[in-house]
């Protein structure tokens, strides 16, 4: 996730390249510009014809396409709003759950309470390396195995899950808790099943293939004859044209591919690992236990 002054100078807007979509599609834009010089040079003529368009089918096709960019965008910022706010819920029942722990068992010894609490600091580090397709790290280990009864630790969140629930009412029925709180941890436990459901769904469910091939294909398309609609009229100005409308079209589809998947470690996706270690902080500061320093983004950017 990019920071962001909250006040940014108009300098910074005009021609910061940190946190822009330029790096992302600077070949493609600077494709485009050398094609619509090319067409300048040779001033729309190939063997004696002309090669110039009318703008009335680009003016069309255009705002289609916008239309079509505006759309997807707007299903990928959604995709993103509802990981963010799935993972706002994991981080609230976080700390309900560490709260109830004290509240609710107040019999268990500082070691207990460790064992019991601190497995969902694990968690959620195992749900963002599972999110991210990678092996679980160092970080849900070392939560995970004071939770372990045995070397070999579970290897998907699902699983991790079945086994914090089961320490947690084992815990409950030792402290002779009864049945309404137990049903209390339940419900939080509950809604950590829902947070790694919602997350598996955003997951695994992906923007149709072929709505983003043909977006693809006719943004590509659209650009690479743009020159030949504009060289009549702009002239010399054509590549300049070119390189605005350009870099919109290409800028708006990187921007729904890199959102349309919040999982991912690309500048503008979820700051999973500052997530995780603000649970962490959370978690620890209510048990009284010394907690690490939140992470600070690095070149602007926040993972």
């Amino acid at each position: 996730m990019i920071i962001y002054p909250q006040r940014p100078a108009i300098w910074t807007l005009l021609f910061s390249l940190k946190g822009s979509i330029i790096p992302s599609i600077w070949r493609k834009v600077l494709f485009t510009v050398l094609i619509s010089s090319l067409v300048v040079v040779a001033e729309g003529m190939l063997e004696g014809h002309k090669l110039l368009l009318t703008a009335t089918p680009f003016t069309l096709w255009g705002l289609t396409l916008a239309i079509f960019l505006a759309f997807r965008n707007n299903v990928a910022y959604q995709r993103f709003w509802e990981a963010r706010t799935l993972w706002g819920e994991l981080l609230i029942v976080a700390r309900n759950l560490a709260r109830q722990s004290l509240v609710l068992l107040p019999g268990l010894s500082r070691e207990q309470r460790l064992a019991l609490v601190t497995p969902l600091i694990g968690f959620s580090h195992a749900l963002k390396d599972c999110l991210r397709g990678e092996p679980l790290g160092a970080e849900a280990r070392q939560y995970l195995g004071a939770d372990s009864a045995t070397p070999a630790l579970p290897t998907t969140p699902n699983a991790l899950l079945g086994q914090i629930a089961r320490r947690f009412m084992e815990q409950a029925t030792a402290s002779g808790a009864s049945d309404v709180l137990k049903v209390e941890l339940d419900q939080q436990l509950t809604r950590l099943s829902y947070v790694l459901g919602g997350c598996e769904r955003i997951r695994n469910t992906p923007i149709p293939y072929p709505y983003i091939l043909m977006l693809h294909r006719v943004v590509h398309i659209y650009c690479v004859l743009l020159p030949f609609c504009l060289v009549g009229s702009l002239g010399w100005f054509t590549p300049i044209a070119v390189c605005i409308l350009a870099y919109t079209f290409f800028g708006l589809d990187a921007l729904g591919d890199q959102i349309a998947d919040p999982f991912d470690t690309q500048p503008n996706d979820l700051a999973l690992d500052a997530i995780c270690r603000t649970i962490e902080i959370s978690i620890l500061e209510l048990l009284g236990e010394p907690a690490p320093a939140p992470l600070e983004p690095v070149d602007g950017v926040l993972l």
